[in-house]
């Protein structure tokens, strides 16, 4: 069985599998950004209560593994991250301004639950490849 996470009063095991884009799915994320943006897709989620588990983070796109409180809805993860990482990487890399903006307004989301953590695990690794 995979290990819970505790509250005060709680026992879960809430996991999500997300994968998001940049706009018109430009190859932007690599080098420097790359570095920077998992810097901050870290902070984000230490300041969440969030355990990421696996990131792969490809020129074109984000898969990120993460283990997250039920208190918290998906959306809002997905949002402070992209958020956040919109902001800071648009001020620290100009040529980021090019594009309109660095998100794209979708994202993917699947919970952990008819796929084992390892089989997602697996695929996020082989993608780093890519």
């Amino acid at each position: 069985m995979q290990s819970c996470q505790h509250s005060r009063n709680k026992v879960f095991l809430i996991q999500y599998h997300l994968v998001w884009c940049p706009k018109r799915r430009k190859p932007v994320l690599v080098g420097k950004v790359k570095e920077r943006l998992e810097q901050i897709i870290r902070q984000v989620a230490e300041e969440l209560g969030i355990k990421v588990s696996e990131l792969a983070i490809n020129p074109d796109h984000v898969h990120l593994f993460i283990s997250a409180y039920p208190t918290i809805p998906v959306h809002k993860i997905v949002r402070k991250i992209k958020g956040r990482s919109s902001n800071i990487l648009r001020r620290e890399f100009p040529e980021l301004l090019k594009l309109p903006a660095l998100w794209t307004h979708s994202y993917y989301v699947s919970t952990i639950g008819a796929v084992s953590k390892e089989t997602i695990e697996k695929y996020i690794e082989a993608q780093r490849g890519v």
